[in-house]
Protein backbone atom coordinates (compact mmCIF):
# COMPACT_ATOMS: atom_id res chain seq x y z
CA UNK A 1 0.00 0.00 0.00
CA UNK A 2 1.59 3.51 -1.26
CA UNK A 3 -0.13 6.50 0.19
CA UNK A 4 0.66 10.29 -0.36
CA UNK A 5 -0.99 13.29 0.15
CA UNK A 6 -0.32 16.93 0.62
CA UNK A 7 0.03 19.39 3.70
CA UNK A 8 2.31 21.44 5.33
CA UNK A 9 5.02 19.29 7.74
CA UNK A 10 5.69 21.11 10.64
CA UNK A 11 8.98 22.89 11.31
CA UNK A 12 9.42 21.84 15.70
CA UNK A 13 8.96 19.08 17.67
CA UNK A 14 6.24 19.91 20.19
CA UNK A 15 5.24 19.01 23.79
CA UNK A 16 1.47 18.92 22.65
CA UNK A 17 2.23 16.79 19.43
CA UNK A 18 4.22 14.29 21.71
CA UNK A 19 1.59 14.29 23.79
CA UNK A 20 -0.94 13.45 21.73
CA UNK A 21 0.76 11.13 20.21
CA UNK A 22 1.55 8.94 23.96
CA UNK A 23 -2.17 9.58 24.38
CA UNK A 24 -3.54 7.91 21.67
CA UNK A 25 -1.23 4.88 22.01
CA UNK A 26 -1.19 4.58 25.46
CA UNK A 27 -5.70 4.50 25.91
CA UNK A 28 -7.77 1.64 27.28
CA UNK A 29 -9.11 1.09 24.37
CA UNK A 30 -5.89 0.22 22.45
CA UNK A 31 -5.66 -2.50 25.13
CA UNK A 32 -2.01 -2.73 25.55
CA UNK A 33 -0.75 -2.44 21.72
CA UNK A 34 -0.47 -6.70 21.36
CA UNK A 35 -0.11 -7.79 17.95
CA UNK A 36 -2.23 -9.34 15.68
CA UNK A 37 -5.29 -7.73 17.56
CA UNK A 38 -8.21 -5.21 16.14
CA UNK A 39 -6.13 -2.79 18.64
CA UNK A 40 -3.34 -3.29 16.52
CA UNK A 41 -4.81 -2.54 13.25
CA UNK A 42 -5.66 0.74 14.86
CA UNK A 43 -2.13 1.87 15.26
CA UNK A 44 -1.16 0.88 12.13
CA UNK A 45 -4.01 2.95 10.20
CA UNK A 46 -3.21 6.07 12.51
CA UNK A 47 0.60 5.63 12.04
CA UNK A 48 -0.16 5.51 8.13
CA UNK A 49 -2.28 8.93 8.33
CA UNK A 50 0.03 10.30 10.51
CA UNK A 51 2.57 9.70 7.44
CA UNK A 52 0.25 10.72 4.72
CA UNK A 53 -0.94 14.27 6.28
CA UNK A 54 2.64 14.70 6.30
CA UNK A 55 3.23 14.53 2.71
CA UNK A 56 5.45 11.20 3.15
CA UNK A 57 4.86 8.25 1.31
CA UNK A 58 4.16 5.12 3.09
CA UNK A 59 4.77 1.21 2.90
CA UNK A 60 3.30 -1.22 4.79
CA UNK A 61 4.78 -4.41 5.47
CA UNK A 62 2.37 -7.13 6.85
CA UNK A 63 4.51 -10.60 8.45
CA UNK A 64 3.58 -13.17 10.33
CA UNK A 65 4.49 -13.46 13.69
CA UNK A 66 4.21 -16.40 16.32
CA UNK A 67 3.82 -15.10 20.23
CA UNK A 68 5.82 -15.97 23.12
CA UNK A 69 2.77 -16.67 25.56
CA UNK A 70 1.04 -18.89 23.32
CA UNK A 71 3.38 -20.08 20.12
CA UNK A 72 0.08 -18.60 17.85
CA UNK A 73 0.57 -17.31 14.58
CA UNK A 74 -0.19 -13.49 14.10
CA UNK A 75 -0.47 -11.27 11.30
CA UNK A 76 0.54 -8.08 11.71
CA UNK A 77 2.56 -5.01 9.88
CA UNK A 78 5.67 -3.00 9.72
CA UNK A 79 5.01 0.82 8.58
CA UNK A 80 7.28 2.56 6.69
CA UNK A 81 7.72 6.18 5.47
CA UNK A 82 9.75 7.05 2.91
CA UNK A 83 11.98 10.74 2.49
CA UNK A 84 14.08 10.75 -0.83
CA UNK A 85 17.46 12.60 -0.97
CA UNK A 86 18.24 15.06 -3.45
CA UNK A 87 21.85 14.22 -4.34
CA UNK A 88 21.94 12.14 -7.52
CA UNK A 89 24.69 9.83 -6.24
CA UNK A 90 24.05 9.68 -2.24
CA UNK A 91 19.98 9.82 -2.61
CA UNK A 92 20.75 5.73 -3.16
CA UNK A 93 22.21 5.24 0.86
CA UNK A 94 19.64 4.89 3.08
CA UNK A 95 19.52 6.00 6.65
CA UNK A 96 17.01 4.15 9.00
CA UNK A 97 15.37 5.65 11.66
CA UNK A 98 13.25 3.02 13.88
CA UNK A 99 11.06 2.51 17.30
CA UNK A 100 8.36 -0.13 17.77
CA UNK A 101 4.47 0.41 18.52
CA UNK A 102 3.94 -2.79 19.99
CA UNK A 103 3.90 -3.78 23.20
CA UNK A 104 2.35 -6.47 25.96
CA UNK A 105 -1.50 -6.17 25.79
CA UNK A 106 -3.28 -7.36 28.38
CA UNK A 107 -2.18 -9.66 31.70
CA UNK A 108 -4.76 -10.92 33.80
CA UNK A 109 -7.14 -7.13 34.69
CA UNK A 110 -4.09 -5.21 33.70
CA UNK A 111 -3.54 -3.17 30.60
CA UNK A 112 0.19 -2.79 29.97
CA UNK A 113 0.19 1.26 28.58
CA UNK A 114 3.59 1.11 27.53
CA UNK A 115 4.06 5.22 27.44
CA UNK A 116 7.85 4.55 27.91
CA UNK A 117 8.22 1.46 26.41
CA UNK A 118 7.58 2.73 23.67
CA UNK A 119 4.74 5.39 22.75
CA UNK A 120 7.00 7.44 23.55
CA UNK A 121 9.57 6.28 20.73
CA UNK A 122 6.85 6.13 18.21
CA UNK A 123 5.97 9.53 19.34
CA UNK A 124 9.37 11.16 18.56
CA UNK A 125 9.93 9.14 15.59
CA UNK A 126 6.62 10.95 14.35
CA UNK A 127 7.58 14.21 15.14
CA UNK A 128 11.13 13.30 13.80
CA UNK A 129 9.71 12.39 10.29
CA UNK A 130 7.79 14.99 10.39
CA UNK A 131 9.92 17.65 11.45
CA UNK A 132 12.70 15.92 8.00
CA UNK A 133 9.69 15.99 5.49
CA UNK A 134 9.97 19.82 6.20
CA UNK A 135 13.60 19.99 5.24
CA UNK A 136 13.78 17.50 2.68
CA UNK A 137 15.49 20.25 0.24
CA UNK A 138 18.39 19.59 2.32
CA UNK A 139 18.99 15.92 2.56
CA UNK A 140 21.31 14.27 0.12
CA UNK A 141 20.58 10.70 1.88
CA UNK A 142 17.58 9.07 1.64
CA UNK A 143 15.81 8.02 4.93
CA UNK A 144 13.52 5.37 5.69
CA UNK A 145 11.39 5.75 8.87
CA UNK A 146 10.02 2.45 10.46
CA UNK A 147 7.37 1.80 13.05
CA UNK A 148 8.07 -1.79 13.85
CA UNK A 149 5.43 -4.62 14.99
CA UNK A 150 6.22 -7.04 17.27
CA UNK A 151 9.27 -6.35 18.72
CA UNK A 152 8.50 -7.44 22.19
CA UNK A 153 8.18 -10.80 20.86
CA UNK A 154 11.72 -11.37 19.88
CA UNK A 155 12.58 -8.37 17.47
CA UNK A 156 10.25 -9.30 15.11
CA UNK A 157 9.37 -6.93 12.87
CA UNK A 158 12.77 -5.38 12.45
CA UNK A 159 13.96 -9.12 11.68
CA UNK A 160 11.62 -9.08 8.90
CA UNK A 161 12.54 -5.91 7.73
CA UNK A 162 16.11 -6.65 6.98
CA UNK A 163 15.26 -9.78 5.03
CA UNK A 164 12.58 -8.72 3.44
CA UNK A 165 13.84 -4.83 2.32
CA UNK A 166 12.36 -2.57 0.28
CA UNK A 167 15.73 -1.39 -0.77
CA UNK A 168 18.95 -3.86 -1.41
CA UNK A 169 20.12 -4.30 1.64
CA UNK A 170 23.97 -2.88 1.15
CA UNK A 171 22.38 0.66 0.40
CA UNK A 172 21.14 0.70 4.05
CA UNK A 173 24.45 2.57 5.69
CA UNK A 174 23.37 3.12 9.30
CA UNK A 175 19.96 2.34 11.20
CA UNK A 176 19.24 5.08 14.36
CA UNK A 177 16.56 3.60 16.57
CA UNK A 178 14.58 5.05 19.42
CA UNK A 179 13.28 2.65 22.28
CA UNK A 180 12.17 4.24 25.39
CA UNK A 181 12.73 8.49 25.12
CA UNK A 182 10.04 9.56 27.63
CA UNK A 183 12.46 8.56 31.43
CA UNK A 184 15.27 12.14 30.77
CA UNK A 185 16.74 12.07 34.63
CA UNK A 186 17.70 14.45 36.55
CA UNK A 187 21.25 14.48 35.11
CA UNK A 188 20.22 14.95 31.77
CA UNK A 189 21.24 11.30 31.01
CA UNK A 190 20.63 9.82 27.13
CA UNK A 191 22.38 6.57 26.65
CA UNK A 192 22.88 5.55 23.25
CA UNK A 193 24.94 2.43 22.34
CA UNK A 194 26.68 1.61 18.72
CA UNK A 195 28.42 4.98 18.67
CA UNK A 196 31.64 3.41 17.49
CA UNK A 197 30.07 1.62 14.19
CA UNK A 198 30.68 4.28 11.80
CA UNK A 199 33.58 6.56 11.38
CA UNK A 200 33.88 9.56 13.62
CA UNK A 201 30.33 8.14 15.62
CA UNK A 202 31.74 9.10 18.53
CA UNK A 203 32.91 12.15 18.08
CA UNK A 204 30.12 13.04 15.80
CA UNK A 205 27.47 12.77 18.90
CA UNK A 206 29.79 13.96 21.67
CA UNK A 207 30.27 17.68 19.70
CA UNK A 208 26.31 17.34 18.85
CA UNK A 209 25.23 17.32 22.72
CA UNK A 210 23.66 20.84 24.56
CA UNK A 211 24.77 20.65 28.21
CA UNK A 212 22.16 22.61 29.23
CA UNK A 213 19.85 20.31 27.75
CA UNK A 214 21.54 16.62 27.32
CA UNK A 215 24.37 14.70 28.69
CA UNK A 216 24.97 12.22 26.32
CA UNK A 217 26.34 8.84 27.63
CA UNK A 218 28.23 7.16 24.72
CA UNK A 219 28.86 3.82 24.10
CA UNK A 220 31.33 2.77 20.85
CA UNK A 221 29.30 -0.99 21.29
CA UNK A 222 26.92 -1.69 23.62
CA UNK A 223 24.59 -2.35 20.53
CA UNK A 224 21.94 -3.57 22.91
CA UNK A 225 18.74 -5.61 22.99
CA UNK A 226 16.20 -3.28 20.76
CA UNK A 227 15.44 -3.36 16.68
CA UNK A 228 18.85 -2.25 15.76
CA UNK A 229 20.37 -5.35 16.92
CA UNK A 230 18.47 -7.38 13.64
CA UNK A 231 20.57 -4.51 11.48
CA UNK A 232 23.51 -5.27 13.11
CA UNK A 233 23.21 -8.51 12.89
CA UNK A 234 23.40 -7.76 8.99
CA UNK A 235 27.30 -5.82 9.29
CA UNK A 236 24.80 -2.43 8.93
CA UNK A 237 26.16 0.37 11.61
CA UNK A 238 23.31 1.55 14.18
CA UNK A 239 22.57 4.07 17.16
CA UNK A 240 20.29 3.31 20.06
CA UNK A 241 18.68 5.59 22.01
CA UNK A 242 17.03 5.88 25.32
CA UNK A 243 17.01 7.34 28.43
CA UNK A 244 17.39 4.57 30.92
CA UNK A 245 15.62 2.12 32.62
CA UNK A 246 13.02 2.73 35.52
CA UNK A 247 10.68 0.69 37.96
CA UNK A 248 7.43 0.82 35.34
CA UNK A 249 9.49 -1.06 32.86
CA UNK A 250 6.83 -3.79 31.75
CA UNK A 251 4.61 -2.87 34.76
CA UNK A 252 0.62 -1.40 34.26
CA UNK A 253 1.85 1.73 35.59
CA UNK A 254 3.80 2.23 32.57
CA UNK A 255 1.75 5.08 32.16
CA UNK A 256 1.91 9.08 30.60
CA UNK A 257 1.84 10.26 34.00
CA UNK A 258 5.32 9.47 35.05
CA UNK A 259 6.54 10.57 31.29
CA UNK A 260 8.79 13.57 31.12
CA UNK A 261 7.85 15.36 28.05
CA UNK A 262 10.21 18.60 27.91
CA UNK A 263 13.00 16.06 28.24
CA UNK A 264 11.68 13.92 25.62
CA UNK A 265 11.42 16.73 22.91
CA UNK A 266 14.96 18.11 23.95
CA UNK A 267 16.27 13.82 22.92
CA UNK A 268 13.76 14.28 19.81
CA UNK A 269 15.94 17.11 18.60
CA UNK A 270 19.11 15.97 19.06
CA UNK A 271 17.98 12.56 17.46
CA UNK A 272 17.00 15.22 14.74
CA UNK A 273 19.94 17.05 14.70
CA UNK A 274 22.24 13.98 14.37
CA UNK A 275 19.87 12.13 11.27
CA UNK A 276 20.11 15.47 9.37
CA UNK A 277 24.18 15.62 10.55
CA UNK A 278 24.65 12.49 8.53
CA UNK A 279 22.36 12.43 6.03
CA UNK A 280 22.87 16.13 4.81
CA UNK A 281 26.69 15.64 4.58
CA UNK A 282 28.89 13.34 2.43
CA UNK A 283 30.46 11.67 5.65
CA UNK A 284 32.05 8.40 5.28
CA UNK A 285 29.26 5.70 6.44
CA UNK A 286 30.54 2.34 6.39
CA UNK A 287 30.33 -0.31 9.12
CA UNK A 288 32.94 -1.25 11.69
CA UNK A 289 32.21 -3.95 14.18
CA UNK A 290 32.32 -3.74 18.25
CA UNK A 291 32.57 -6.46 20.52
Amino acid sequence: MLTTVFAQSQEEITEAELTQHIEFLTAEELKGRYPGTPENDSIVNYLVDDFSKNEISVLVQEFEAQMRKDSSIVKTYNVLGLVEGKDSILKDEVIVLGAHYDHLGIKGDSIYHGADDNASGIAALLEIAEKVKAHQHELKRSIIFIAFGAEEQGLLGSQFFVENPIVPIDQIKLMMNIDMLGHLNEEKHLYMGGAGTFPGGVELMKSLANSDELNPILHAGGVGGSDHVSFYRKSISVLGFHTGGHDHYHQPSDTIEHLNIPGEVNAANYIYQALMEIATSKRELRFIEQD
